[in-house]
Formats: C-alpha cells, structure tokens, sequence
C-alpha cells in the first residue's frame, strides 16, 4: 500500500518530459505514413485543438507513474536496465496485444498498429530507463 506513495516524482516528471519529446520527433518523422495510415490529410487534423496534448501528457503521467511503482515489484531494484526490461514486457503483454484487438475489429491499417505501437514501446522503454536512472 505504501509503496504508491514512495515513488520519485522528479524521475517521474523527467520520464514524461523525455516520453513527450520522443513523440514529437517520432511523429514529425513518420507524419505521412501515420496520415497515410488515418486516411487523412494534414487539413483534417484541428492543429489548434490542444486537447490531444493535454491527454497525452496526462496519461503518461500514469504510465510514468505505473512503471515507478512495478519496475521495483517486479524485479527487485530500480534501474535503467530493468526500467527497461518492465517497459518492454508490459508493452507487450498489455499494450500492443490491446492494439492489435481494437485495430482488428476498427479495421485500421496495419501501418497505424506499427507506427503507433512502436512509439508506445519507445514511450515505455524509455520512461522505464529514465526512472531507472534514478534508483
């Protein structure tokens, strides 16, 4: 029960600043594709709505969060290399099986299931590392 309450907030912050920055230049390489997988072009996107953002932040926050409190209950002791590990394994045990129900039955392109799939990995990994760093 107490564990929720020890995690370390600053590596929880820095992981979502640096989760935030992986998506910037992950989406800003792979814009046309990930159009090209959406079925749209750049005017149907709303650029101005703010809210995407605000939710990115926000759920990253947990994920951050999640991993702060599993990387240590699931292996022991905080550090990069089993932030990592944590990462990879709930990426793949929950997110990516979840991705590839919801686009089978949405019909989505398999190039989406890719393109955002493999950001949520580097999300994972690289918060997993980032609190890793401070354990």
């Amino acid at each position: 029960m107490f564990l929720h309450i020890s995690v370390n907030w600053l590596a929880i912050i820095l992981a979502v600043v640096a989760s935030m920055a992986l998506g910037m230049g992950w989406y800003m390489a792979l814009s046309r594709q990930w159009l090209d997988a959406l079925g749209k072009k750049p005017e149907d996107i709303n650029s101005a709505d703010p809210s995407p953002y605000i939710w990115s932040v926000a759920v990253q926050l947990v994920m951050a969060y999640f991993l702060a409190v599993l990387i240590p209950a699931l292996t022991g002791a905080i550090n990069p290399a089993n932030g990592a590990l944590v990462g990879a394994q709930l990426w793949f045990g929950f997110v990516i099986t979840a991705m590839i129900l919801n686009h089978r039955y949405q019909g989505a392109k398999w190039s989406l299931t890719f393109i955002d799939a493999g950001y949520l990995l580097g999300v994972l990994v690289l918060q997993g590392v980032v609190i890793g760093l401070f354990g």
